[in-house]
């Protein structure tokens, strides 16, 4: 199995130091999946996606991380101040066998049903799926991903593209349909949240986090 990571990565790493972001095999078995996945363990900066016999890797950028990190300090930041429960679970693998599908977001988290966790280890089929899912796209494309979520019955994703900022889409009726405002969160707005990402071109993450504070005080008055 380590020599079949080590092919893999020789496709990721090209000649004069460029870095493919994103590749899709075929014909990958679930056990072979489960197996990357233990041979790889919990401490890698990839991303795995299957979807019935195709395994997606992706390697985050910079630029994804930075984005990633502080959408995950604003949905810590929304909970504390509106006194919700929450259970983040970063990228954690969330998986259904039954399915042949799984997925490693980039932040997913527990909050309206957080308390119908059995184990703080998941087990999908018989835990419920993440409340919030994020996906933030810079050179890859989260398709993949979403139809795993589809699958998964995630019930809201936040996703993040330069060209249309964040989008908000709600699992219903089968699919996924944009909102205007989080379903979790209701104040909060696609074009809200892209406010206070902007700002983190001129602030540092806890001064951006400080204005969302006041923001939501200033609501609560």
């Amino acid at each position: 199995m380590r020599s079949a990571w080590r092919e893999i990565m020789t496709t990721l790493i090209q000649p004069a130091n460029q870095i493919t972001q994103q590749i899709a095999l075929n014909g990958v078995s679930w056990q072979t999946y489960q197996a990357l996945l233990n041979d790889l363990g919990d401490h890698r900066s990839s991303r795995l996606v299957y979807e019935q016999g195709i395994l997606e890797i992706i390697m985050p950028s910079e630029l994804h991380e930075i984005i990633n990190r502080l959408l995950d300090r604003i949905v810590t930041a929304l909970t504390e101040e509106l006194d919700m429960k929450i259970r983040a679970y970063g990228s954690t693998t969330l998986e259904r066998e039954d399915l042949l599908r799984g997925v490693e977001p980039d932040s997913c988290y527990y909050i309206q049903s957080v308390e119908q966790l059995r184990a703080k280890k998941l087990n999908l089929q018989t835990d419920p799926p993440p409340d919030l899912a994020i996906e933030v796209d810079i050179t890859s494309s989260s398709k993949r991903r979403f139809g795993v979520y589809q699958q998964l019955q995630i019930p809201e994703v936040w996703r993040y593209t330069r060209s249309q900022g964040i989008t908000i889409y709600q699992f219903c009726s089968g699919e996924y349909q944009e909102r205007e405002f989080s379903p979790t969160f209701p104040m909060i707005s696609g074009a809200v949240l892209a406010q206070f990402l902007q700002r983190s071109d001129t602030e540092d993450d806890n001064g951006v986090i400080r204005a969302l504070r006041r923001s939501l005080n200033t609501q609560a008055d």
